[in-house]
């Protein structure tokens, strides 16, 4: 759309000189306006009208008019059309028109000495440049500009100062000329500010459809981050439908902060901006002072102003512009100077003018009426409106409006500060929020679920699930100290996220690269790749990769007694017995000793080998060998018995207590080293991504990551890798397997096993940590750290690590028996070994009973008994 400025020309033509003055003087106004702007037409006719109907300003005077509709991009017809009103006797000429024609008339009036009051616009509300006119001479400048210079580089580099940008995008429309911020493009770029510039166009459906279509993921995520700090510099139709676009195609999110500058922004706008927008969004704009009274509102001193124009609630004074108010100030301005001219009786009549004839002369009473001019004033609808000496209008407030960050639509705006060229900035524009508390601020958390960090504490139907863990008391901890509330979720895919063969991101990185979520939160390690699409916090927790393994299992011995010797020495020691108890009834029969008399004890080879036995088990003898080479014999025997019984006493107590089978895995580099137990991780993860870069690194010195990746990769990872963690954990427990993941995480599963089933190796060098994801560019990045850094300096967050880790947990975390810490009873499984050897003995004997009862009573019925005997002697 071209610059269609809008040329309005007041010409008084007075048709009587001073000496002639009487009640029926007319004050004849001629007007050119721009063909599109019919709203100057109808605020020129009521200004007029408001006039005529004040006998005070021009008593019995009244004012008509003549209006003519111009091409704003043609100098030579507004320059043609000035001139046919100068023929007619111009005494002022007021111009409303954009900078394409403001030079030829500003030139004509120069030239001609007449005054020029100019009012600089722009079509369709785009936001005002300056247009350079200048003078060689200010005795020749009869040039007065209504409006206020063009402020917006002066406004924009405060505002972006106070709130210490560092890098920002500019959009502007296709109206608007780029050069009027050169200004403030020179002064940022000296303080060493990141500036793009983009136009906008036209389509901006179709602009942002290239945007998605010609960008690659890791493009646009740049671009979103670009797009975090953003001003406008356009109209309000435009930027309402810019700021539509960009929300509704996820461009943005409520961390963005926008700021929107133009003059011609009313209350009505405003609102709409704000329903459409999230995130914070500030607006400038220029305002004119409102009398509190209601009543006042349309009255200016002693003039009226119609109500179409004064009252807000008025729908053609909510649409106007403010070119339109000071068309209206200008018309008034110049009645009052028209007055007082005529009340100080100093009028310089004026005969025609030729802007053609060469020989045609300058008005000679153009001085006077111009000194007039700028010596008055008025208070109109744009405040005071009055001239320096400079020829320009000193008299500008701009407003600065705001809303807080946010997600919801719809939000409420408030005052921030304004500015004016004297004072500068009045107010602060600190977000406070962000620097001390977060309160009424609602974050969307995406988690996933891993124990000890996230886990559901309470599911009941038709409530949002509650959830605990370390990460969940951390998230607290932040949220008790700012003041902000949450709504947590699950990530759809139960991912961490990894990047995707099309360049997009899955699981709980992808909710956040999509906007879907603010934070995101769970045993998320902090990596290169994703630091690439999201942002984290400074590290709560550090991070090592460990190994879960399963105990070896203590099976079940019934002669767990005999366990402190071995096979062949328990035969060598029955055999010992043996050969001591056959030698001690050897010695006994070749040297037999003296009995006692009445004893019945004999030196035989059942009583030797019974009490070779009996010495050995510690029960002493009945035989008594007297001769010194069987005591010397019985000596060492005893002195062998000693050490034997104390070695099997001490053995015994400790096989009955743990099982002494060590694993021969006790570290990262002994995992590698074996292929009997297979080993894998989750396919995809942070821990299987940094074995693959570490195992496939030609320059890697430790052999031990090539080796891992090897086992992992089999099958191009689906034979040893598992989908989830959980599943990594329960095929541990049953099967043949060793799972590889997070140190932190395996140590809570061994830790709280009920059988103390596991143990963990692990590596002690903390490389990496666990860190709180946000989307790219979130404002909420620097305080949520800081928070985490006192947290740590306290100690509070050591107390929140042994809440989930004890140290004096239920089960060792790195003894790779199956026990547990605390000692505990022996059980009967333990003895069952010694009462079969006591049942065999028992079931044994009664055995021998009843062989020697039959034995006895079989040879008793062949054998007279010795009574028997000695009655048939």
């Amino acid at each position: 759309m071209e610059v269609l400025p809008l040329l309005l020309v007041l010409s008084f033509w007075w048709s009587r000189t001073l000496d002639s003055a009487s009640a029926d003087s007319i004050i004849h106004i001629g007007a050119i306006f721009d063909e599109s702007a019919k709203k100057d037409d109808e605020v020129f006719r009521t200004a007029v009208g408001d006039l005529n109907q004040n006998e005070e300003i021009l008593q019995t005077e009244k004012i008509t008019f003549s209006v003519t509709f111009v091409d704003g991009n043609n100098p030579f017809q507004a320059v043609q059309e000035a001139c046919e009103l100068m023929n007619q006797g111009i005494l002022a000429l007021v111009s409303s028109i954009g900078c394409t024609s403001a030079g030829s008339l500003q030139s004509l009036a120069d030239a001609m000495h007449i005054p020029h009051l100019f009012i600089q616009r722009s079509t369709a509300g785009t936001p005002r440049s300056g247009c350079g006119v200048t003078r060689s001479n200010r005795n020749d400048d009869y040039t007065l500009s209504v409006r206020p210079p063009v402020y917006l580089n002066d406004v924009i580099l405060r505002v972006v100062t106070e709130y210490a940008w560092q890098k920002l995008i500019i959009f502007y429309d296709s109206e608007y000329d780029i050069r009027g911020i050169q200004e403030f493009l020179d002064k940022v770029s000296q303080q060493g500010m990141d500036v793009a510039l983009q136009k906008v166009e036209n389509n901006i459906n179709k602009m942002i459809t290239t945007l998605f279509d010609t960008m690659r993921i890791e493009e646009l995520n740049r671009y979103r981050d670009t797009l975090r700090r953003a001003i406008l510099v356009m109209n309000p139709a435009t930027a309402k439908a810019f700021i539509t676009e960009v929300v509704e195609t996820n461009l943005v999110a409520f961390d963005c902060h926008w700021i929107i500058i133009n003059e011609e922004i009313n209350d009505v706008d405003v609102q709409e901006l704000v329903r459409r927008s999230i995130g914070r969004l500030t607006i400038i704009r220029q305002t004119f002072p409102v009398p509190q009274n209601i009543s006042h509102r349309c009255f200016r001193g002693n003039h009226r102003i119609s109500s179409t124009l004064c009252d807000p609630k008025d729908p053609f004074a909510q649409n106007m512009e403010i070119s339109n108010l000071y068309i209206y100030d200008t018309v008034l301005l110049l009645a009052n100077a028209f007055h007082k001219k005529l009340e100080d009786r100093k009028w310089h009549s004026m005969a025609s003018l030729s802007c053609i004839r060469k020989n045609s002369k300058p008005w000679q009473g153009g001085r006077s009426m111009l000194e007039t001019i700028k010596k008055g004033g008025v208070s109109g609808l744009t405040g005071e409106l009055e001239f320096g000496e400079n020829g320009g209008n000193p008299n500008v407030h701009f407003e600065i409006l705001g809303t807080n960050y946010g997600e919801e639509l719809g939000r409420g705006v408030r005052k921030l500060g304004c500015w004016t060229p004297v004072t500068g900035l009045n107010g602060s524009l600190t977000d406070k929020k962000l620097e001390n508390n977060m309160r009424g601020v609602v974050l969307r958390v995406v988690t996933v679920l891993e124990e000890p960090f996230v886990m559901v504490s309470e599911n009941v139907l038709g409530k949002p699930k509650k959830y605990q863990g370390f990460s969940i008391d951390v998230l607290d901890a932040l949220s008790n100290y700012l003041g902000f509330n949450y709504e947590i979720y699950v990530a759809p895919d139960h991912k961490y996220g990894s990047p995707q063969e099309d360049g997009t991101w899955n699981g709980l990185v992808g909710e956040l690269v999509f906007k879907r979520a603010d934070i995101g939160i769970s045993a998320l390690t902090i990596t290169p790749d994703r630091e690439n699409v999201v942002d984290f916090t400074t590290r709560y927790m550090d991070y090592s990769v460990g190994v879960l393994l399963r105990r070896a299992e203590k099976t079940v011995d019934m002669f767990a007694c005999l366990a402190p010797f071995d096979l062949s020495l328990w035969a060598c020691i029955a055999g010992t017995v043996l050969l001591v108890g056959l030698l001690v009834y050897l010695l006994n029969w070749l040297n037999p000793p003296r009995l006692q008399m009445g004893s019945m004890t004999s030196t035989t080879l059942y009583n030797s080998m019974w009490f070779v036995y009996g010495s050995f088990v510690q029960q002493g003898g009945e035989v008594p060998y007297t001769t010194l080479a069987t005591r010397m014999m019985m000596g060492a025997w005893w002195l062998f018995a000693l050490i034997v019984i104390s070695s099997y006493t001490a053995n015994l107590a400790a096989f009955l207590t743990i099982t002494r089978i060590e694993s021969s895995i006790q570290s990262l580099q002994d995992l590698s080293k074996q292929t009997d137990i297979p080993y894998g991780t989750v396919l995809d993860s942070a821990v299987y991504e940094h074995v693959r870069m570490k195992g496939m690194n030609p320059f890697e010195r430790d052999s031990m990551y090539s080796q891992m990746w090897r086992m992992i990769n089999r099958s191009n990872g689906s034979e040893n890798n598992v989908l989830e963690s959980q599943a990594g954990i329960q095929k541990v427990k049953y099967g043949n397997y060793a799972f590889v993941w997070d140190a932190a995480v395996l140590e809570y599963v061994a830790i709280n096993d009920p059988d103390c089933s596991f143990y963990t190796i692990g590596n002690t060098v903390a490389d990496r940590g666990y860190g709180i994801a946000l989307q790219h560019g979130s404002p909420y990045r620097d305080v949520f750290s800081q928070r985490i850094l006192e947290l740590q300096q306290s100690g509070d967050m050591d107390i929140l690590k042994h809440k989930w880790w004890p140290k004096n947990g239920q089960c060792d975390l790195y003894s790779s028996v199956d026990t547990k810490q605390k000692g505990g009873a022996l059980d009967i499984k333990s003895f069952a070994g010694v009462f079969c050897i006591l049942a065999a003995g028992i079931v044994l004997s009664c055995f021998i009973a009843m062989l020697e009862t039959w034995w006895n009573k079989r040879k008793g019925s062949r054998v007279p008994s010795k009574e028997f005997q000695v009655l048939i002697q």
